[in-house]
């Protein structure tokens, strides 16, 4: 009797390894495999919690008039503050200007003697398209810029006008600026935009949920980020990151990016975030998949990356957490010091 179930069961596990046995083991791995992913996608993973906004952004971000394309905020002070700054940044990109603009503005720059990287403490812009090409923007700058620009070089430099009680300076027909507040600059791209934050209509927190939506997945809020809500907007920016190289662009679906958000952190080093949020979590797995192959590819390969590369690669973590893939980096400040330390 005992023989016979032996001899049964050797039989039993002989015919999954060949025929249909074969190919019902094959079928069931194969499901077990497509219900994990189906599962991974569907399941909301773990966030790093998103620093709230300061009072002093959530108020001037409340007054901006109309819908954003772009939101972008840079903390100067606060990064000037940093060790990152103050201990491993070269005194040579200390004084890169961070802000290139072109006409009246710039000439208003240098006879005021700005160098934004030193002049800026915090700075706001929001873009906003107008019809189908044109484009506005507003801008809120603080710091010793705003006693630099004096109102005798405004007026040398503009004609003047009063709007909604301020007195304002309109450069030429894309720019205007006004004092919005003391040790306070704002700039517009029309007279509208500039009027519409002086004497604000209702809530911008209300009016643009799909902005407020983006900021809140930008994590870091003290030094530098930005939301991309618009399609249009995401897809330049990322077109422009990847111009060097055009089979990044297909990689990881990037052309299917509709909002994106990144933030980043100076504090010991750089620690950054970036989401990508796609139409659906589908499109936003197969995005990390191949994303997470390329960068570890990357890593191994010692013949196309140098050790450094392969150090940097190995601290990126990809990851889709339902329509969004998730990119988080953290680069102490040793991986820095060493390498000046080298050169």
């Amino acid at each position: 009797m005992g023989t016979e179930v032996e001899q049964n069961r050797k039989a039993t596990r002989g015919s999954l390894k060949k025929g249909s046995g074969l190919l019902m083991s094959i079928s069931v791995i194969g499901f077990l495999f497509f219900l994990s992913v189906v599962l991974w996608i569907n399941w909301s993973k773990p966030r790093i919690t998103p620093e709230p906004l300061s009072q002093k952004q959530h108020s001037l971000i409340n007054r901006i008039p109309g819908k954003s394309d772009a939101i972008i905020y840079l903390g100067m002070k606060k990064i000037r503050s940093t060790r990152f700054w103050q201990d491993v940044l070269p005194d040579s990109l200390k004084t890169i200007p961070l802000i290139q603009p072109q006409g009246k503005l710039n000439l208003l720059l240098k006879t005021a003697s700005i160098n934004p990287a030193a002049d800026i403490d915090d700075l706001i812009i929001s873009f906003r398209r107008q019809g189908y090409r044109n484009q506005t923007f507003l801008a809120v700058a603080s710091g010793p810029l705003a006693t630099k620009i004096s109102d005798r070089l405004l007026k040398s430099t503009g004609t003047a006008t009063t709007l909604k009680g301020h007195a304002c300076y309109r450069l030429d027909s894309t720019l205007w600026l006004t004092r919005s507040a003391p040790g306070e600059i704002a700039i517009a791209g029309d007279r509208k935009m500039l009027e519409g934050f002086l004497a604000p209509t209702g809530s911008f927190f209300q009016r643009d949920s799909l902005a407020v939506a983006m900021m809140k997945k930008a994590v870091y809020k003290s030094h530098l980020w930005f939301a991309l809500p618009s399609a249009a907007w995401t897809s330049s920016a990322l077109e422009s990151l990847t111009s060097q190289n055009s089979d990044v662009n297909t990689l990881g679906n990037l052309n299917r990016i509709q909002h994106l958000a990144l933030s980043v952190n100076f504090n010991e080093g750089i620690e950054a975030e970036s989401e990508w949020v796609y139409g659906t979590r589908q499109a936003a797995w197969f995005a990390s998949t191949f994303l997470w192959g390329a960068v570890k590819l990357s890593g191994l390969s010692e013949e196309r990356s140098t050790p450094e590369i392969r150090n940097l690669l190995d601290r990126i973590q990809i990851q889709q957490n339902l329509e969004s893939v998730i990119i988080h980096t953290k680069l102490p400040l040793e991986i820095f010091t060493h390498q000046i330390g080298e050169n």
